[in-house]
């Protein structure tokens, strides 16, 4: 069992920062992604970290970072230049890793299951 628990969430204006953290409450061998879902829209991936590789959606490159901490079992999205556009809840999810981020899974094989975090909500307002 895997436990995420999401925080950083906020409202700020176009153009600032914000910077999402989830913690991983209980140690196991998963790929991490962060994901996100504006009011009518489906959910969609933002950035996948498996194995030290990185992958963003096209919409976010060069504005968003993703990171771990192994040591303390956290991960990060570094939220720059934000657009309004932004706006939605920012899950944290788990799984087995993929073994190919760029296909499409942001690092993550959802086949035998995965952990999502509760969700930290962002407002970006022009």
């Amino acid at each position: 069992q895997v436990r995420l628990v999401e925080s950083g969430g906020g409202s700020v204006q176009a153009g600032g920062s914000l910077r999402l953290s989830c913690v991983q409450y209980s140690y196991s061998t998963v790929c991490m992604a962060w994901f996100r879902q504006a009011p009518g829209n489906e959910r969609e991936g933002v950035a996948g970290y498996g194995g030290g590789t990185t992958v963003y959606a096209n919409s976010v490159k060069g504005r968003f970072t993703i990171s771990k901490d192994n040591a303390e079992n956290t991960l990060y999205l570094q939220m720059n230049s934000l657009k309004p556009e932004d706006t939605g809840m920012y899950y944290c999810a788990a799984a087995r890793c993929s073994g190919d981020c760029y296909s499409g899974s942001f690092c993550l094989d959802f086949s035998r299951g995965g952990y999502w975090g509760q969700g930290t909500q962002v407002t970006v307002s022009s």
